[in-house]
């Protein structure tokens, strides 16, 4: 066996997903082609080599990483002999270790790595008290000391998996929202104060420990707590706490039922002012397409939310996003756009008809995205479409005009089905009525439209 991967190897590593592969430059790797890897330093499941060896009661040596991917995937025995094996059984293999570290070391100058010592892993009791040590700071009202617990609980977190299942296992979630509802009452002291801080920790933690659980839930949709959540996401100074909150935001409406989304959150002071306002001035692309999510959910449920999110400027903020978006942001920005667009009251379908790219947008996503982005484009410009007013008609005059009716066409000669089938055809005989009027050209160009931004 050679370094790089083998073709054998490349197989496995496409079975095995979960599993990373020895890291180096491309130069590295040019460099340590010729370099032969002892066989007993190559983990049987990944056929890699091995960086932490632990060994099995059955006296195989495996990577930790590989073996408990292997066990959290629902395995309970040992790849190679095919005996009962549980995560409590593997036992560090330090001379492995060693040698495999002193093997890189005299193989350096050929471009190989030295394998890093890896850190002890999470004991069950450790992270235990790691959990407890956020709840009694939270308990007697100490925001700094919370905030260090949280810090600390997700970089235990983040060092491995099997950490990570740990600290959740021991109840992280829970304990970070409880601590969130603690402090979310009091004053927000500043960017730099202690309460401020330990909210934005104590958010970037809990980000770490999802899905959140029916307890950790109710914590984070109590009034106080979501009034400090919009409160960071529209006014917190750490760039990196305002992303956590929206992602929380996310994490929460993408789990609650419709009654919590229309009787709490939705009627939480600023909420959709905080939403619109993540998608017209970014942090970051998580907490963009967090918030778009969170629109969607909250759109979808509650025509209050809906309509409350057009008056923030959301048809406006969708439509101008769309313009340049990725693949990701382009699907939840459409599907946040349609849930607006249908709501009973109108103002979605009133703000979209008076913007000057919102249809040449829609006909353009309609084949450019994917097939989920097609059909919440189709199902927008259906609903700008419709109807006998004046609006509307000017909606299907520019659809025309930007080539809707033959990518409509197209869409239904390549297949599609179900409720984009249906209003596909439905905005074809629609269109039909005013081809003879209109001049259609083969593709939308915004060149020659004057953007409102």
């Amino acid at each position: 066996m050679v370094l790089p991967m083998s073709r054998a190897t490349r197989a496995a590593s496409r079975l095995v997903p979960e599993i990373p592969l020895l890291r180096r430059s491309s130069k590295q790797a040019a460099a340590a082609e010729e370099v032969a890897v002892p066989a007993h330093f190559v983990c049987p499941i990944s056929l890699d080599l091995m960086r932490d060896p632990v060994t099995a009661p059955t006296g195989i040596t495996y990577d930790r990483e590989s073996v408990e991917g292997w066990l959290a995937r629902g395995n309970a025995r040992c790849p190679v002999t095919g005996r009962p094996l549980r995560l409590a059984d593997l036992v560090p293999n330090h001379a492995t270790r060693r040698m495999i570290q002193d093997w890189c070391v005299a193989n350096r100058a050929a471009g190989v790595e030295r394998v890093p010592t890896p850190k002890v892993p999470l004991g069950d009791a450790d992270a235990a008290e790691a959990v407890a040590a956020v709840s009694r700071a939270a308990a007697r009202g100490d925001a700094a000391a919370c905030g260090a617990a949280a810090a600390r609980a997700r970089a235990l977190g983040k060092e491995s998996d099997r950490n990570r299942r740990c600290l959740a296992a021991a109840g992280a979630a829970r304990a970070l929202a409880a601590a969130f509802a603690r402090f979310a009452g009091e004053r927000v002291d500043g960017a730099g104060g202690a309460v401020s801080s330990a909210l934005g920790e104590v958010l970037a933690a809990m980000t770490a420990f999802f899905p959140l659980d029916d307890e950790a839930r109710r914590c984070i949709a109590s009034p106080a707590s979501l009034k400090s959540l919009v409160s960071v996401v529209s006014h917190g100074g750490d760039l990196a706490a305002r992303a956590a909150a929206a992602i929380v935001l996310r994490e929460l409406a993408s789990s609650a039922d419709a009654h919590t989304l229309d009787a709490v959150v939705a009627r939480t002071p600023g909420m959709c002012d905080a939403l619109v306002g993540l998608v017209r001035r970014p942090v970051s692309a998580p907490a963009t397409k967090a918030a778009l999510v969170t629109a969607y959910y909250l759109a979808a449920a509650s025509d209050r939310a809906a309509a409350r999110l057009a008056e923030s400027g959301a048809v406006a903020a969708l439509v101008e996003l769309l313009v340049d978006a990725d693949k990701g942001t382009s699907e939840k920005a459409l599907a946040a756009l349609d849930a607006v667009l249908g709501a009973g009251a109108g103002a979605g379908l009133a703000a979209a008809r008076a913007h000057a790219l919102a249809v040449p947008v829609l006909v353009k996503k309609m084949f450019r995205v994917s097939d989920m982005a097609t059909e919440f484009a189709v199902s927008a410009l259906w609903r700008l479409c419709r109807g006998g007013d004046a609006d509307a008609a000017a909606c299907r005059a520019e659809a025309l005009r930007v080539g809707a009716f033959q990518k409509l066409l197209l869409l239904l000669q390549v297949g599609c089905g179900g409720v984009t089938k249906d209003r596909a055809s439905e905005l074809l005989k629609t269109l039909n009525g005013s081809r003879a009027s209109v001049e259609c050209i083969e593709t939308a160009d915004f060149k020659g439209l004057k953007r409102p931004f």
